[in-house]
């Protein structure tokens, strides 16, 4: 059975998406290199032209390792030990390009992989790998002017805590000191944070290079922790969203509007986040449409014409997913909102699933389309 059919669309960052071939005839061609998510001076984990994974794993005690793939995942690679006490092993087919999460069982005991980075994400930081993605330019390091992401810390009393967001600041900011900004809040997924855009989405970097390839209006990028009552894995219906809503909208939108130079008005506001982040996003825009004018879900659902309470508010609503996904879903949910009269946009990222190359490409064509007018 696949479970992607019958699990709503924002529990799916929780199924491993690998996209493995079903083909064993591929020859493994051995041009390994090892990841560019490693750590400093670590050869494994290795990736192969193809899309191929191997990993190297030090457990000389151990009766059995294997790699854990994807969010959550099950399964997954068997490592064979070696007379050395390492234990080796190769995925049994190509990843789909771009990021992943993965750990390594040993012996039935959750561990990352010393040799690679860590990101949060599954409420834990786990490995990640990059797998070379062919259209991986948009989201490069490159020699263009950069924009700042800092932390910022802002008063919740709804929580009684202090809480943390990341600001993306566009290049410039600093110097034209009477410039105002537009501002996109871009919420992360179950299971991950408000490192999750920036670490593993690369958000500032595609903001660096549309910018300076002269393809957006720079604007702000505010990314916050989604989860105020926390939720366990299963249990998800049991979300409430009020209590999310009094913290962005209450709190840390006023804080960022008296500490950053924005545009502090709904027509020059914008929410967007992926899978959970988009069925928050969803909640929030059709309970306060007062608040935010551009509305996007990445592989986070869908609206329907009756959702949007007053189409006169909203300038654009952005739908998108992967092709492995529910593609046909969103293609005819965004052509019923345009029929209603709103102006509505549908992205499919072909060739991945639920995972950070979809919404990479998604934010990729998102930003070009906000704050047009």
């Amino acid at each position: 059975m696949n479970l992607k059919h019958h699990l709503p669309v924002f529990f799916l960052l929780l199924i491993s998406v690998w996209g493995f071939s079903q083909s064993n005839q591929i020859a493994i061609k051995e041009d390994f290199k090892p990841s560019t998510l490693n750590q400093p001076g670590q050869e494994y984990p290795q990736v192969n032209s193809q899309g191929y994974a191997r990993f190297r794993i030090q457990a000389p005690a151990a009766d059995s390792v294997r790699v854990s793939l994807g969010l959550g995942g099950k399964g997954g690679t068997k490592l064979a030990k070696a007379e050395d006490g390492y234990w080796m092993g190769t995925t049994a087919g190509p990843m789909d390009e771009g990021f992943h999460y993965y750990n390594v069982n040993i012996d039935g005991g959750k561990f990352n992989d010393p040799g690679a980075l860590n990101f949060y994400g599954s409420v834990r930081w786990e490995s990640g790998i990059e797998i070379p993605a062919h259209d991986q330019d948009f989201y490069a390091l490159k020699d263009v002017p950069h924009g700042n992401v800092q932390q910022i810390l802002f008063p919740s009393k709804s929580t009684n805590t202090s809480r943390r967001a990341f600001v993306y600041t566009p290049p410039g900011y600093e110097k034209n000191q009477s410039t105002r900004y537009p501002v996109l809040y871009l919420q992360h997924g179950w299971g991950e944070d408000e490192t999750a855009w920036t670490n593993q989405g690369r958000a500032n970097l595609i903001m660096d290079n549309l910018i300076s390839e002269g393809k957006i209006k720079p604007f702000i990028i505010v990314m916050t922790y989604g989860m105020t009552n926390e939720v366990k894995f299963g249990r998800i219906r049991e979300f409430d969203v009020k209590y999310f809503q009094a913290v962005l909208v209450d709190e840390l939108i006023p804080y960022v509007d008296n500490t950053f130079r924005t545009m502090a008005e709904q027509r020059h506001r914008a929410m967007a986040g992926l899978s959970m982040g988009g069925m928050e996003t969803r909640m929030i825009t059709m309970n306060r449409p007062d608040v935010f004018s551009h509305y996007a879900l990445l592989s986070g659902g869908t609206y329907k014409p009756e959702d949007i309470s007053d189409k006169s508010k909203v300038k654009l609503v952005f739908l998108s997913c992967g092709s492995k996904e529910r593609p046909d879903g969103v293609r005819t949910a965004a052509v019923a909102l345009k029929e209603a009269g709103i102006n509505s946009v549908s992205y499919i990222s072909e060739g991945t699933a639920h995972e950070f190359q979809t919404w990479r490409r998604s934010l990729h064509e998102l930003a070009p389309l906000l704050f047009k007018n």
